[in-house]
């Protein structure tokens, strides 16, 4: 009797601690919603509402949705983390770009306006000698109220005419920095951030043969996410995907789209050392990738094939992508 008394006893305690800690974890997501910074309306009010959602599913006590609360809610945090970051650097780029603006404007009001200006102002000086001379007298009042309203114009058409300017330097700079965005863009693959085909093939065009292997990444399995969930988790797991590739290489590698899922390399190393590299990608990278769809987790999973063309110095680069052809699309 005193024996099960006894069970009884540490399974009450076990149940009120379980029961304890599942209502610290409820506190501690339904905190992270109230408390969010507000930084966007509807970012903020997006990222409330999945932490909302996920603490109405643990509440439930359910094991297996405790096990897999834990990558929600750190994939909630993380997604809120980063739109956060890209909306304050948004936001800090813009404060940087209005204020040089302004210091353009400040700068070009406080130059003098030029010979133009010299001229007028020395007929100015004119006038005036006219007025003080002996002979004047007669009409010197109307001398000095002509001079003070030329003054007053130039000093008008000077503010007008620097601040035309400088809204013109402005938009020329902007129209620059567009002109320079755009081009960078076009180069690029907007999921990967890695340089498109068309760029890829003339850096390997241009690069010396011999010195650079080149590691061709065949992914199975983004077309597949894309039908299955929606184009979101497909750049999701694009970029994710993107981002561990990138990193597992040397930090000088150029990285390339070549297509939807095939991928290139051109590293500065040797064969072996790119063998090595490309086996440990493969066993890596492949795998299931957590991703936050409608404030759930989702693993959508990828499959990698790694293939090394190394280069010799007699490779011409027509040469070369054949080979990387003919390993990507059998072409």
């Amino acid at each position: 009797m005193t024996a099960t008394q006894s069970g009884l006893s540490e399974r009450e305690r076990a149940n009120q601690l379980r029961e304890g800690l599942l209502d610290c974890y409820l506190h501690a997501i339904r905190n992270c919603a109230n408390y969010a910074l507000d930084i966007d309306e509807e970012l903020t009010a997006r990222h409330r509402k999945y932490l909302q959602a996920l603490a109405g599913e643990v509440a439930a006590g359910e094991t297996d949705t405790l096990l897999e609360s834990r990558a929600t809610l750190r994939n909630i945090l993380r997604d809120y983390r980063d739109k956060g970051a890209q909306y304050l650097a948004a936001l800090r780029n813009e404060l940087a770009g209005t204020a040089r603006a302004l210091e353009e404007i400040l700068d070009s009001l406080s130059q003098s306006d030029g010979d133009h200006e010299t001229r007028l102002r020395a007929a100015v000086h004119r006038l005036r000698d006219a007025a003080d001379a002996p002979d004047a007298a007669a009409i010197r009042d109307v001398l000095f109220q002509s001079v003070e309203a030329i003054e007053q114009s130039v000093e008008s058409m000077r503010k007008q005419h620097q601040v035309t300017i400088s809204q013109f330097q402005i938009e020329i700079r902007m129209l620059h920095k567009r002109i320079d965005s755009l081009e960078a863009a076009a180069s690029l693959d907007h999921l990967t951030r890695f340089y498109n085909r068309e760029e890829l093939v003339e850096r390997i065009k241009t690069a010396t043969p011999g010195s650079y292997c080149l590691p061709l990444v065949s992914v199975r399995g983004l077309r597949r996410a894309e039908m299955q969930f929606g184009p979101p988790i497909y750049e999701e797991l694009a970029g994710a995907f993107a981002k561990r590739l990138k990193n597992s290489l040397p930090p000088n590698a150029v990285l390339g789209r070549w297509s939807m899922e095939e991928l290139v390399a051109i590293v500065q190393m040797k064969k072996a050392e790119a063998v090595a590299s490309g086996k440990w990608i493969t066993e890596h990278l492949s795998g299931t990738y957590a991703c936050l769809h409608g404030g759930k987790t989702v693993r959508p999973a990828l499959q990698l094939n790694v293939g090394i063309v190394d280069t010799i110095h007699s490779d011409s680069p027509e040469r070369v992508l054949e080979r990387v052809g003919v390993f990507l699309t059998g072409t």
